[in-house]
């Protein structure tokens, strides 16, 4: 995944957040600090260097998911490749800085703010003078025109995905000379940072033909520090070089080859010289690091310093040591991504339906466990997520989890209890074969939502849930790992171990679906990281920073013995199906779901994880419904008021009698949140927009529609010689400074394949 503002934007578009309810919130977690957003808990592991140490020339290769199908970001099937050549080659007015926030770009900006509030809000922006096109044209208003006529929703002819932002300007126009450029709204729009990032050239922009077919395969005029060159699809490899025409601080590199290079196969092409670069799951992160010392982080990167490999490192098998010597040269740079993994609770049908039921959930996890689980031996700082719409360090962060609550037994089963799920009442039986209480797979997919929501289900969130499948398999232990690579090649050994977990995922059903604690599956390692000490959330904790209606109605008792007998209502037993993506990449998933299973087991919740192919995951199951249970990953954006907006959406009906939830795959929103986003969108005082983001997020976690649970860990193999370019974490890559350190700095030369 990319880092800045574009790439969050362009992947918010393929995911949903979700709602809320309407409940007061009386105090704002985290308003008593004077600064509640914070610091990133882990910023960017870039090796940085000064441009003086880094050697002229040299070819990076750069490992992608995919050669993309379109150049053009606001297209529906954009992916994160087709972000980092609109990076490379693009001008984007904003970017994002270490911190997640959005800064003014000086190659294309001298200043950029509003100079009219009344009667229209009126931004103007004065353009870096010696800023041109790869065809010698000034970049100008006819641009920033060009763009906002085919991004503003009135032309059907456009093929975009979003117009979000755009359709709020009334005009564009040309300032006092050529470089000004005045954009006057019709309604006043907090996040007008946002956009023209990237700016496209009229030439693409200025026509449907142009826009719509024209940037899928090819960018005749760009503007920045790399220009596209060429792509070889049959190859999988996109070339960009350096850029003749640019202004700025000449690129060090003299190429950038991305390379599509599937997740599992990228140990082998780094062993193999074939990659420089390449973000890589924590099992090969793991056998990479063997091949460099520990080190700590860069000053920047902040969190633990702990060794990827730990205290094992004394004493390595001969399969290690091979792995030492192969991947020699190499080293594992770390950070968290600009994005979270979280639960999320279908509430359009079934038990979770109750607000009281998904906030029983809640209730029942131990959000730092589950984070610790993940995080700790990446040697990654393992804090829970305390906001749906920004994570630590973004403008917009405060921890509003006290208006749900941290996980107490007695709250949840009280709540439960209210709902009317009581331990050991009369259970029917079900048949063999019969779905889970809630689940109801074979229904028709009522609540699909719109056109526009099974389109993005199909194209943008499979994809999203399939890149997300690569980035999170679990570590394999060093014993498995050591006769592993003793038996086999890297991609004959990752093979063998994908058919072992693809026949484990068969056991018990079509969809290998288990009740979690039947057959011991899911107690294996229990002790192993949950067992670990961490902050307990009790009752006394809660009442200082709790939300009135997050918990039972006082006098509710926490019925006896619920955490080992099952609850049941008229005859049914609370069983919900927990979906999961049955892949070799998403192991992780399935290792913290089991690890939830035994939580809600523990207030008497069965849950039977149903595993699905990556391919049907987001689209015959998370978009449609088909589900109770389920994690996957959300990316936050530094313009929340506006990504958000559609993600959060309460549902409404279509006008064919189906459910439109847009992006709000947990079907759970309320009027009062979608108020405080239209609210936040509306202001340009910054502090009342931040304050009404806390609101709304703070109405979110009431609701209990999703719960986030950990910052996703970003993991980087890099050549040890290579400098600025790694775990980006929430910066924006700058291109121009990626390079080889110079000979004599103790690494080894610059790359010559290409």
């Amino acid at each position: 995944m990319s880092h800045d503002g574009i790439a969050t934007r362009s992947v918010m578009r393929s995911v949903a957040f979700l709602g809320a309810s309407a409940l007061a919130v009386s105090v704002l977690a985290g308003c008593s600090d004077p600064d509640p957003a914070g610091k990133p808990l882990a910023g960017q592991d870039i090796a940085p260097a000064a441009r003086a140490e880094i050697a002229e020339g040299g070819t990076l290769h750069w490992a992608v998911d995919a050669v993309p199908e379109t150049l053009n970001t606001f297209q529906s099937d954009a992916d994160a490749t087709t972000t980092r050549i609109a990076q490379a080659t693009l001008p984007s007015m904003f970017r994002l800085d270490a911190a997640g926030r959005p800064e003014r770009n000086p190659a294309y900006l001298e200043s950029a703010k509003v100079v009219e509030t009344e009667p229209k809000q009126v931004v103007l922006y004065k353009l870096n003078q010696q800023a041109v096109w790869s065809d010698g044209r000034e970049i100008g208003a006819a641009d920033f025109a060009a763009q906002w006529r085919a991004l503003s929703g009135k032309d059907s002819a456009y093929w975009t995905a979003r117009n979000a932002g755009y359709d709020r300007i009334e005009k564009i126009q040309r300032g006092d000379n050529d470089l000004e450029v005045r954009v006057t709204f019709g309604q006043p729009y907090a996040d007008w940072r946002s956009l023209f990032s990237p700016l496209y050239p009229k030439e693409v922009m200025g026509t449907p033909d142009s826009f719509n077919d024209g940037a899928r395969r090819k960018l005749k005029v760009s503007a920045g520090p790399f220009v596209l060159k060429a792509i070889d699809r049959k190859a999988g490899e996109v070339l960009l070089t350096r850029n003749p025409r640019w202004w700025g601080e000449r690129a060090k590199l003299n190429e950038i080859v991305l390379r599509a290079v599937p997740r599992d196969e990228r140990a082998a092409a780094l062993a193999a010289g074939d990659l420089d670069l390449a973000e890589v799951d924590p099992a090969a992160a793991k056998r990479i690091a063997l091949a460099a010392p520990p080190r700590p982080q860069s000053p920047s990167a902040g969190g633990s310093a702990t060794p990827l490999m730990g205290p094992q490192r004394r004493t390595l098998t001969s399969a290690q040591k091979r792995d030492k010597a192969r991947f020699r040269g190499f080293e594992v740079r770390r950070s968290l991504e600009p994005a979270y993994t979280q639960l999320a609770l279908n509430g359009g049908e079934g038990p979770l339906a109750d607000e009281r039921v998904r906030r029983g959930v809640a209730r029942a996890l131990d959000r730092e466990k589950l984070a610790k689980l993940v995080l700790s031996p990446l040697g990654l700082p393992a804090e829970p997520v305390g906001s749906h719409l920004a994570l630590s360090g973004q403008a917009a962060y405060a921890d509003n989890s006290g208006a749900i609550g941290g996980q107490d037994t007695a709250e949840a089963q009280a709540l439960l209890a209210d709902a009317g799920w009581v331990p050991g009442g009369p259970v029917e039986e079900r048949k063999k074969g019969e779905k889970a209480a809630g689940s109801e797979a074979d229904k028709s997919k009522k609540g699909s939502g719109s056109e526009k929501s099974e389109k993005d289900a199909g194209k943008k969130s499979e994809e999203k849930s399939e890149k997300d499948a690569g980035k999170k398999s679990e570590e394999k232990s060093e014993k498995e790992s050591g006769k592993e690579s003793e038996k086999k090649s890297d991609k004959d050994s990752e093979k063998e171990s994908g058919k072992k977990d693809s026949a484990k995922d068969s056991e018990g059903g079509d969809d290998g679906a288990y009740i979690v604690g039947e057959d011991n599956k899911a107690d294996g390692d229990e002790g192993e990281h949950l067992a670990q000490d961490g902050k307990q959330y009790g009752s006394k904790q809660l009442q200082q920073g709790g939300v009135p209606g997050a918990y039972a109605p006082q006098g509710t008792a926490a019925p006896a013995g619920a955490a080992v007998r099952p609850l049941a209502k008229d005859g049914k037993a609370l069983t919900l199906r927990f979906v999961v993506p049955q892949g070799e990449g998403s192991q992780s998933l399935r290792t913290v779901a089991d690890r939830i299973g035994i939580m809600l087991e523990r207030v008497g919740i069965r849950t039977v994880i149903s595993k699905v192919s990556d391919e049907s995951y987001f689209k015959d199951h998370i978009a449609s419904g088909q589900y109770d249970l389920a994690l996957y990953s959300w990316p936050t954006s530094a313009y929340p008021a506006t990504d958000a907006r559609p993600i959060y959406a309460k549902p409404v009906p279509a006008a064919d009698g189906s459910l439109n939830v847009e992006q709000n795959y947990t079907r759970v929103g309320t009027d009062q949140v979608d108020q405080l986003f239209d609210q936040a969108i509306a202001t340009l005082d910054e502090s009342e927009s931040r304050s009404l983001i806390r609101k709304a997020d703070s109405r979110i976690w009431a609701a209990a529609g999703s719960i986030p649970l950990y910052q996703r860990p970003q993991l980087t193999a890099a050549r040890t010689n290579i400098a600025n370019a790694g775990a980006f974490g929430f910066g924006t890559p700058l291109y121009e400074d990626m390079g080889f350190l110079k000979k004599g700095s103790g690494a080894p030369a610059p790359s010559s394949q290409g």
